[in-house]
């Protein structure tokens, strides 16, 4: 799975915003300090987080985002979806319609496992969990793995 700087960046402002106390709104311009990303960029994307009912904006000088649903009611899944759609597309698809011939009729099912493995890490994982630095067992488990950590 390639993960987009678009979605990684949806990832930290959420976790950003989940860090936030007593859920005071945060303006963009922190986020943006605060994650390294540039801010016309994430004003484009919390927009996006806004439209898909994640985060809430709130004008004026004590202005700022703020998270539309408690932190640990949003997933990982969820951010992604909303900046980038369907979490596993096979050439824009989903991957049980794809349709293959002969020896490769199978593909599909190896498109789909690969869809079921990756929501059972990001649909798991909220963004309290990361900001809170609290993931799941099963996630730790996963990274604690040496080979989880060698690119191939």
């Amino acid at each position: 799975m390639r993960i987009s700087t678009k979605a990684d960046y949806a990832v930290r402002a959420a976790i950003e915003l989940a860090a936030a106390p007593d859920d005071k709104p945060v303006p963009a311009e922190r986020i943006a300090t605060s994650q390294g990303i540039p801010l016309n960029f994430l004003e484009h994307i919390l927009s996006e987080l806004r439209i898909a009912g994640l985060v809430q904006s709130q004008r004026g000088t004590d202005g700022g985002y703020r998270l539309a649903r408690a932190p640990r009611q949003i997933t990982i899944a969820d951010i992604i979806r909303a900046v980038e759609g369907p979490l596993a597309t096979v050439r824009g698809g989903k991957p049980e319609e794809a349709e293959y011939p002969g020896v490769a009729s199978q593909l599909p099912r190896v498109w789909i496992a690969v869809r079921k493995n990756l929501r059972s890490v990001v649909e798991q994982v909220t963004v309290a969990d990361v900001a809170s630095a609290n993931l799941p067992e099963s996630i730790n488990r996963l990274a604690d793995d040496p080979e989880a950590w060698v690119t191939r």
